[in-house]
C-alpha cells in the first residue's frame, strides 16, 4: 500500500475553500438563488456595504481588471449589483449590492455559518476554533526571496 503524498499547505487551503465554494454553492441552487460563478461569488465576499471600485475588486481578488469587471456584469445583469457614482471621483464608479444582492448575501452568510458548524461537527469544536485562530492571526508580510 502506498502512502498517500505529501500535500502543500496551499493545495490543503485550496481544497478547503473548495469544499466551502461548492457548498455555498449547492445550498444556494437548492435555495432557488440566483447561479453565480466562482469569480462573482469571491467578489460577492469582498465587496464593501458602501460599494468599492472595480479596481479594488480585482486587488482584493488577485485577478485582472478585466475578470473583476466581468463577474460585476453579471451580476449586474442578474440584478444583484448596481453601478453607482463615486463620490469622489467622477471617473470612478462604486459597485453595491442592490435590495436582491443584500437578500442574497444574508442567506450565503446563513449558509456559511452552517457550513463552519458541520465541519466543527466533522473535525471536532476544538480543532474548529484552532483553525480559526491561526487563520485569524497576523502571518506579516510574505517573506522575499532568499534563505528562510
Amino acid at each position: 500500500m502506498t502512502a498517500a503524498p505529501h500535500r502543500s499547505l496551499p493545495q490543503l487551503l485550496g481544497d478547503a475553500r473548495r469544499w466551502f465554494d461548492e457548498g455555498l454553492l449547492a445550498a444556494m441552487a437548492a435555495d432557488g438563488a440566483t447561479p453565480v460563478s466562482l469569480p462573482q461569488l469571491q467578489l460577492f465576499a469582498v465587496l464593501d456595504e458602501a460599494g468599492t471600485t472595480v479596481a479594488e475588486l480585482a486587488r482584493r481578488m488577485g485577478v485582472t481588471r478585466q475578470t473583476a469587471h466581468q463577474a460585476v456584469h453579471g451580476l449586474v445583469e442578474a440584478g444583484l449589483l448596481e453601478r453607482t457614482a463615486h463620490p469622489a471621483s467622477a471617473r470612478q464608479r462604486l459597485i453595491r449590492r442592490t435590495r436582491a444582492g443584500a437578500h442574497a448575501h444574508e442567506q450565503a452568510e446563513r449558509v456559511l455559518a452552517r457550513l463552519e458548524s458541520r465541519l466543527a461537527e466533522r473535525i471536532g469544536r476544538e480543532a474548529a476554533d484552532a483553525l480559526r485562530a491561526a487563520l485569524e492571526a497576523p502571518w506579516g508580510d510574505p517573506p522575499g526571496p532568499g534563505p528562510a
